[in-house]
């Protein structure tokens, strides 16, 4: 799709050549929109692959933390 929106098709005569090879929709073709939305993100991480990786180590970095314990009951709530 990168390579010939960028020979200057347009995502409207890509779409009907493209078909999704895995899930639910399995054999159909990409929505419009979905292209319009990958060349988007395409577009972001080529503008800012310092954000993406920054991005990518704090998403890391969450997975790998503990997750906080509860906090213990207090005994009286109105003095909350």
């Amino acid at each position: 799709m990168l390579r010939r929106s960028a020979g200057g098709e347009s995502v409207e005569q890509i779409q009907p050549d493209l078909t999704i090879p895995t899930g639910k929709r399995k054999g159909h073709h990409p929505s419009v929109a979905s292209m319009y939305r990958a060349l988007t993100e395409h577009a972001k991480r080529e503008a800012y692959p310092e954000a993406v990786e920054q991005a990518r180590a704090d998403f890391a970095a969450d997975r790998t933390s503990a997750v906080p314990e509860p906090r213990p009951a207090t005994s009286d709530r109105a003095s909350l």
